[in-house]
């Protein structure tokens, strides 16, 4: 009976210990006093230009993928900073994947063509070709990067980026309100255990 108190005892703590362990200013900050609301939300900004983000797409988010809490939403959105003017190529190309639903086929495949083959993309035909490459149909992709809904997530994307004040990337904002200090922490599963934290953040 006093081992099962006592492992009772031990759970009631966890979250406790887990809150101790993070702390605001240090692990992370508060990007926005808006009252947490809806489904819990995990959102990535990134660019194809930033080689640590191609990193993070590899080796890291995989494995956060399976350590998030069920019922967190994980969602990633594209910078315009970097790039110069192909930036915003790029965020509408992310925009196309998304409402295309071809992400899984087009993602890996333009940062490789950046970070490991050295491709120098300078127009909009330039990233669409590469869809073409990868089987996407031609005219789909016209259609669709015309789209209110790809023109919407790109306007969107902009917004959150500038109110939330982000100026590096792979930048990871919880619930639209914490954003973590990446060189704070020390490994994937520390990242996990810090957005599954913040998540349930109402404060």
């Amino acid at each position: 009976m006093k081992k099962l108190f006592a492992i009772a005892f031990t759970l009631m703590l966890a979250p406790l210990a887990l809150a101790a362990q993070f702390e605001e200013g240090t692990h992370y900050k508060v990007v926005s006093q808006a009252p947490v609301q809806g489904q819990p939300r995990v959102t990535e900004f990134f660019s194809f230009y930033c080689p640590h983000c191609y990193t993070f797409e590899k080796v890291h988010l995989p494995n956060l993928k399976k350590s998030l809490d069920s019922g967190i939403k994980l969602e990633q959105k594209h910078v315009d900073f970097i790039g110069g003017p192909m930036g915003i190529e790029m965020t509408k190309a992310l925009a196309v994947m998304q409402t295309m639903k071809v992400g899984e086929q087009v993602k890996k495949p333009l940062f490789a063509a950046i970070h490991d083959n050295g491709v120098k993309f300078s127009t909009g035909s330039d990233v669409k070709q590469l869809f073409v490459d990868q089987g996407v149909d031609g005219e789909k992709y016209d259609k669709a990067i015309n789209s209110f809904m790809v023109n919407s997530k790109v306007k969107s994307w902009k917004k959150e980026q500038v109110s939330s004040g982000i100026r590096g990337v792979p930048a990871i904002i919880v619930n639209g309100k914490y954003q973590v200090e990446m060189g704070a922490l020390e490994s994937t599963e520390q990242l996990s255990e810090l957005i599954n934290y913040l998540a349930k953040k109402q404060d």
